[in-house]
């Protein structure tokens, strides 16, 4: 592939949105000043973190890699290579910025913070979980006020009764005297739509857990950018 070819996806965007022309109020640098960074789209983040003129380029990059999740996964050399105005710098610069987002999630004080709802659940791992290639089982443990007592790996493979052991689910809520958990599998596919295995999985976890004084509060399965509860949809529970 030549390089004109190679650099060519970006340099004809789908709509071309220059920050320049955009009214002072509306550009990312100054919206994430006054509003907050919260309040910014993908695309906006994008825009400041490689230092893009124009908006559209950070839009076309998303829905190339069909939004952050895949653009997570991209290949560095690939992102560096391919695309008009992300050079080896930028490129290096993006990745970094993933890893570091990545890093602050997992070190994030969670013996502070207290589930109140699925999506409280769901924000503590999707930005983590939501990349991952293969399919992994956590749970989140609490203690008696639904305060996260820890964030723990059970499982790495198919969410399969045939391999999992329900013993292992438990065992680390076990040791630390924990009231409750909440289980969480991801699907690589972003499919969250549950699986008769799941629900099954789900019964088997929600009748040991009684037998053991452990309230399984949900299960979320996670993909891409969303989640789903199996406790409000009533599967398992």
């Amino acid at each position: 592939m030549n390089t004109s070819t190679q650099m060519s996806f970006l340099t004809t965007p789908s709509a071309r949105v220059m920050i320049r022309e955009l009214p002072t109020t509306e550009q990312p640098r100054e919206r994430l000043r006054r509003y907050g960074e919260a309040t910014l789209s993908s695309a906006e983040l994008l825009a400041i973190v490689l230092g893009l003129t124009d908006l559209g380029q950070a839009e076309t990059l998303l829905a190339r890699y069909e939004g952050l999740d895949g653009l997570v996964r991209a290949p560095l050399a690939e992102l560096a290579g391919r695309y008009r105005g992300i050079g080896p710098g930028k490129a290096h610069q993006l990745k970094a910025a993933f890893e570091l987002g990545r890093r602050a999630i997992v070190a994030l004080p969670h013996e502070r913070l207290r589930i109140k709802s699925p999506a409280d659940a769901a924000g503590l791992l999707l930005a983590d979980m939501g990349a991952l290639e293969q399919e992994e089982l956590r749970t989140i443990i609490v203690d008696s006020k639904n305060q996260v007592l820890k964030i723990h790996t059970v499982y790495k493979g198919s969410l399969n009764t045939a391999v999992l052991r329900i013993a292992e689910v438990f065992r680390e809520a076990i040791r630390l005297n924990a009231a409750g958990l909440i289980v969480a599998h991801n699907h690589p596919s972003g499919d969250v739509s549950p699986s008769p295995e799941d629900v099954h999985v789900t019964r088997q976890l929600v009748e040991a857990g009684k037998l053991l004084s452990i309230d399984v509060l949900d299960h979320l399965v996670l993909g891409g950018h969303t989640f789903l509860s199996l406790k409000e949809r009533g599967l398992g529970f």
